[in-house]
């Protein structure tokens, strides 16, 4: 018997010893069931606190223990959701920008409030998701690779070498299913991602100007006040969660 087996005969006899259990799969899968379909008063009737009875135990350290089961239900939750509809860069960003919060955290009164408000935030999210209407492959194809290079220089060309199209055949596509060209697409996915930045992060204007690759600054603030009606200082002013710590 290896190391790994015996390391995992005994914990599965400590378990039975001291009477501890995993979460019932039809309890969890119940949960994030509702987080997928918005169901706010749902998530909120069967939500558990992060480490309680049946949990399992992932370090001795209280502290840690919480924070890896953080990360477990984030990474969970995001796949969920972009499951069920959710944006990539939406769901990503946002899982980031909690697992980094959490990672800051010192208490495990902090952990489960983040924990708490990382359900409901991404439950809300999901009740904006609109099911009604499926995009074509190349559609998706361009949403996925505009996601994926949000941090760089997006051409048209390349994506439609990407998707195998002509430009101008997947300008056409994409403009009549999404209802907007790909040059404002790519805007406006910038912007949201900027916006959850600036509410979930404490990076500075600039940083974030340079992560999304933004030409300068100044550009950044123009096109951030064009979609949102206020500047980046101003958005973050008015919906920074401050509440975190």
């Amino acid at each position: 018997m290896s190391q790994s087996e015996k390391e995992l005969t005994y914990k599965a006899f400590m378990n039975r010893e001291y009477s501890f259990a995993h979460s019932p799969f039809e309890k969890e899968f119940e949960f994030y069931d509702c987080v997928k379909n918005g169901d706010t008063e749902g998530v909120k009737r069967v939500m558990t606190p992060l480490g309680s009875s049946g949990a399992g135990i992932l370090s001795e350290d209280p502290v840690r223990n919480l924070k890896y089961h953080f990360i477990v239900t984030i990474a969970l939750i995001t796949r969920f959701c972009v499951e069920g509809g959710l944006e990539m860069e939406t769901a990503y960003t946002l899982s980031d920008l909690y697992i980094m919060k959490a990672d800051k955290c010192t208490r495990a009164e902090e952990i489960h409030e983040l924990h708490s408000e990382a359900v409901l935030e991404f439950t809300r999210q999901m009740k904006k998701v609109s099911r009604g209407f499926m995009y074509s492959k190349p559609v998706i194809m361009t949403m996925d690779y505009v996601y994926d290079h949000l941090h760089s220089k997006i051409s048209e060309e390349d994506i439609a070498e990407h998707v195998s199209l002509s430009t101008s055949y997947l300008s056409r596509l994409f403009k009549k299913e999404v209802g907007v060209t790909i040059s404002t697409y790519i805007s406006v996915k910038r912007v949201e991602t900027a916006q959850n930045m600036l509410k979930y992060s404490d990076f500075p204007s600039l940083d974030i100007a340079n992560y999304l690759a933004f030409t300068s600054h100044s550009h950044f603030i123009s096109v951030f006040k064009k979609y949102t009606g206020m500047t980046p200082n101003e958005f973050r002013k008015k919906y920074y969660r401050s509440n975190w710590g």
